[in-house]
C-alpha cells in the first residue's frame, strides 16, 4: 500500500469527492432520464473504471455514498471495489431531479411532444414544478444539500466519495457558491468535484469539473444531462 500524506486532513473539514455517474445510452441519445433507472453503457463503465483507478492512487476513502439509481450505483460500486472493497451506502436524496412527464423523451423533440412540461423545465422560477409529478429546483436543492450536509457532519476529518447526477451536482454547486452564474456549467460524466464542508455549515469547492482521468477514454463532450437540461 502506498505511503500517503495525511497532513492535509483538518479534523473540522470533510472532503467530499462528488462524482457524476458514467455515461448511459440515454445520455448519448439526448434522452431525459430523471428518476428513470437507466444503466451505464460500455463507455460509462470504462469511465467508471478510469475514475476509480484515479481515486485509488489518492489518499484512502472512508466511505462511498451513492444515489440508488443504477447509473450512479454501478459507478459507485466500481469505485468502492477499486478503492479498498468499501460498502456503498445508497441515499435516494442523491437522485437526479424528477422531471415528470419529460422523462423518457428526447430533449430536442420534447418541446413538440410535451410543450407544457418543456416550458416548465425552461422556466427561470426555482419553485416551478414539472407536470407529471416532477420536482422544482427548490425541491431538488433542499433534498440533495441536506443529504450532503449530513454526510459532511458524519465524516469530519475524512475523505468520502458521493456519486450522483448532473442536475443534483449543479444544485450542490449553488449551495457552495450561490452567486456563481449557470450553476458551475456542464457537469461531465465521471467528473470529479471536490467539496470541503466545515464547521458552521460552511461549504467550499476545491476542485470543479476535473476529467483528466478521461484523457485516454471517450466521453460525452456535450455534457447532456449534466447541463441546464438536468437528467
Amino acid at each position: 500500500m502506498a505511503d500517503f500524506d495525511f497532513s492535509f486532513v483538518n479534523p473540522a473539514v470533510a472532503e467530499i469527492i462528488v462524482v457524476r455517474h458514467g455515461e448511459t445510452a440515454w445520455n448519448a441519445d439526448g434522452r431525459i432520464q430523471g428518476h428513470l433507472d437507466v444503466e451505464l453503457n460500455e463507455a460509462g463503465r470504462q469511465q467508471a473504471v478510469a475514475v476509480a483507478n484515479r481515486l485509488a492512487k489518492e489518499p484512502p476513502l472512508s466511505a462511498v455514498y451513492s444515489s440508488d439509481l443504477k447509473r450512479a450505483l454501478e459507478t459507485a460500486q466500481i469505485i468502492a471495489t477499486t478503492c479498498g472493497n468499501l460498502e456503498v451506502i445508497t441515499d435516494p436524496d442523491l437522485r437526479e431531479r424528477n422531471l415528470g412527464d419529460l422523462q423518457g423523451l428526447v430533449y430536442r423533440e420534447a418541446v413538440l411532444t410535451n410543450p407544457e412540461a418543456s416550458e416548465a423545465l425552461r422556466s427561470h422560477r426555482s419553485d416551478q414544478t414539472i407536470p407529471g409529478g416532477g420536482e422544482s429546483l427548490d425541491q431538488l436543492y433542499q433534498r440533495c444539500t441536506s443529504s450532503l450536509q449530513k454526510i459532511g457532519n458524519k465524516h469530519r476529518g475524512q475523505r468520502v466519495v458521493v456519486v450522483s447526477h448532473g442536475g443534483t451536482i449543479r444544485a450542490l454547486c449553488k449551495r457552495a457558491h450561490p452567486h456563481r452564474h449557470g450553476g458551475g456549467g456542464k457537469v461531465l460524466n465521471t467528473s470529479v468535484n471536490v467539496f470541503h464542508l466545515s464547521d458552521g455549515d460552511k461549504w467550499k469547492i476545491k476542485t470543479w469539473g476535473d476529467v483528466s482521468h478521461l484523457d485516454q477514454t471517450d466521453y460525452l463532450q456535450s455534457g447532456f444531462g449534466g447541463d441546464k437540461n438536468s437528467g
